[in-house]
C-alpha cells in the first residue's frame, strides 16, 4: 500500500503570499482604512490587523510559543495608513524568520485548530495569508495578476480543514459555487464562503470571516 502524500513544505507558498500581501499595501492611502472588504465584519483597517496578528501568532507558534490571541490587535485602530507597509513587513520577516528551521515542519505544535505538524500548522497560515490577500486586493481594487502558486496550496489545505457541508460551527459561510474554469482565487474564495465576484460595489454582502 503506498503511503498518504505528506504535506509539501509550505515555506515558499508562505513567502511568497506574505510578500505579496506585503506589495498590496505600497501606497496605501488613508481614505482605504475605512473601506468595506469581502469579510463582511472587516474594513479594510480591521483586515490589516488580523494578517499581521496571524503573522506574529503563527512567528510565536515558530519560536515554540502559543497562537492565543486576538483577531484583531487593539492597536490597529489607531495606525496611519502609512505606517502599515513597514508594520506588516516586520511581522511578515518574524514569521519567516521563527520557521526556517527546517525541524519545526516536524515538530507537532497546537494550532487554533488541533495538535498537529508544524507544516499542516503553518499550511493554515498559507490558506490564511491567500484568502486575505484575496480581500484586501479586491477591496483595493487590484486582484488582477495575483500568484497562483501559493493559492493552489491554500486551496488544497482549505479542501482538507474546511467541511464541505455543515460549518454551523466555524467562521466560514457555506461553500459557494463557482464555474469550471474559475481561477484558484476565486475557488479559494468560494470555497471559504466569500462572494468569488464581490467588489467595494457589492458590499454588505459580505461574508464570512476567518
Amino acid at each position: 500500500m503506498n503511503a498518504a502524500p505528506q504535506t509539501p513544505d509550505p515555506r515558499p507558498a508562505l513567502a511568497r503570499a506574505t510578500e505579496q500581501l506585503a506589495e498590496l499595501l505600497d501606497g496605501l492611502r488613508p481614505g482605504q482604512l475605512d473601506a468595506p472588504t469581502p469579510c463582511a465584519e472587516f474594513d479594510v483597517r480591521a483586515l490589516l490587523g488580523h494578517v499581521t496578528g496571524v503573522a506574529d501568532r503563527f512567528a510565536n507558534l515558530g519560536e515554540g510559543g502559543s497562537v492565543v490571541g486576538p483577531g484583531v490587535p487593539e492597536w490597529a485602530a489607531g495606525l496611519p495608513a502609512g505606517d502599515w507597509p513597514d508594520t506588516y513587513r516586520r511581522a511578515r520577516e518574524r514569521l519567516l524568520a521563527a520557521w526556517r528551521d527546517d525541524a519545526r515542519l516536524e515538530a507537532v505544535v497546537t494550532a487554533p485548530w488541533g495538535t498537529v505538524p508544524g507544516r499542516i500548522a503553518l499550511s493554515g497560515c498559507v490558506m490564511e495569508t491567500v484568502v486575505h490577500g484575496w480581500d484586501l486586493a479586491r477591496a483595493l481594487g487590484r486582484d488582477p495578476g495575483l500568484d497562483p502558486e501559493p493559492a493552489a496550496l491554500a486551496l488544497a489545505t482549505a479542501e482538507r480543514a474546511v467541511p464541505a457541508g455543515s460549518r454551523a460551527h466555524i467562521p466560514f459561510d457555506e461553500a459557494r459555487p463557482v464555474p469550471a474554469d474559475a481561477g484558484v482565487h476565486e475557488r479559494l474564495a468560494a470555497w471559504l464562503g466569500r462572494d468569488p465576484h464581490w467588489s467595494p460595489g457589492t458590499a454588505g454582502r459580505g461574508t464570512g470571516t476567518a
